[in-house]
């Protein structure tokens, strides 16, 4: 779950159901972060392999970095507290959709990915400063975070980062089941009380839609590391409401408290892609990501992926780079 933030007309979010949760309507979702640059010292493109080449002529694994081949591991940063994108099981095991769409990738590119948690607005930061070779945590590929900037400011405070999309997701409202306090739209949310994750779409949303509430009845948002602590909040009673990707909150509904906790109120909104974030001159890297994830989406590694955890709405036919608005 992760940085998040940048408003979405173009958004930020993670994932629904596992399994079997039938959760009525289709399932998109959506997700977020900062902005930064990192050069993969392992030497320049192949002639014609930028940001969105064709690659057709080479294996993914022929794409990958010398560095990394070398390394056999690519480090990936993710919020490892947002079911069922990726999230911790009851063994302590990393577990999820994103995860399971490493795994695929990894045996496509002869190399094993490695999650390390982090929170989501730091994610960015840490593919800046090498932490990381990829981040991937339900994370919305927008305009914004491609080319370094603050979406409440519109200023430019990095170098900005690539993606590879591979899913498209929308946000969703959910309040105590049983007390929707006459939430049903973003508007009847002024003159409540909301949580979330910080730096999110969901974030986005709240403190766009807080600008435009009349009477002095804003919105009073309360903003936390990640979705699991905002839900807890709700559930105790500190908040009239809480958002998150839809596919996060229809889990969230059909799991807290064996599905007595939480219900969905009104329709999601700002669909849009999920990508896999490169920090900004590593094109081989994203060529060979790019690869892969059309290579498991062809061979059909992707769709059983995506099937397990019940999410064939938000598939996609290919991987696209930069495809977010």
């Amino acid at each position: 779950m992760t940085a998040r933030s940048t408003r979405r007309t173009a958004a930020k979010s993670r994932i629904a159901a596992v399994g079997a949760i039938a959760v009525a309507g289709t399932m998109l979702l959506t997700a977020c972060g900062d902005q930064t640059k990192n050069n993969d010292s392992s030497g320049p493109d192949k002639a014609g392999t930028s940001a969105g080449a064709s690659t057709e002529t080479s294996s993914p694994a022929d794409l990958l970095p010398a560095k990394i081949k070398a390394k056999g591991v690519i480090k990936v940063g993710s919020d490892i507290a947002y079911p069922p994108v990726e999230f911790k099981d009851k063994s302590g095991e990393t577990v999820g959709i994103d995860p399971d769409l490493a795994d695929a990738l990894g045996k496509e590119l002869g190399v094993e990915f490695q999650f390390e948690n982090g929170t989501f607005d730091t994610l960015i930061t840490g593919l800046r400063s090498k932490r990381y070779d990829l981040a991937m945590s339900a994370m919305t590929d927008t305009k914004d975070r491609q080319e370094g900037i603050d979406p409440e400011t519109k200023k430019k405070v990095g170098e900005g980062v690539d993606f590879i999309d591979y899913f498209t997701a929308g946000v969703s409202i959910y309040t105590k089941k049983g007390d929707d306090q006459g939430i049903k739209t973003w508007a009847d949310l002024c003159g409540k009380k909301i949580a979330l994750q910080r730096n999110t779409v969901s974030h986005d949303l709240a403190k766009a839609e807080s600008k435009k509430c009349t009477d002095g009845k804003k919105i009073a948002i309360e903003a936390y590391d990640n979705d699991l602590e905002a839900q807890t909040r709700l559930r105790s009673g500190g908040a009239d409401a809480g958002s998150s990707d839809f596919p996060v909150a229809a889990y969230a509904v059909k799991t807290s408290g064996g599905g007595k906790d939480f219900q969905l109120v009104g329709e999601q909104v700002e669909a849009a892609p999920y990508g896999i974030a490169v920090a900004k001159g590593n094109d081989q890297l994203t060529q060979a990501i790019k690869a892969a994830m059309d290579a498991i989406i062809k061979s059909g590694e992707y769709d059983k992926v995506i099937a397990k955890w019940g999410v064939e709405a938000g598939a996609v036919t290919e991987a696209k780079v930069n495809g977010g608005s």
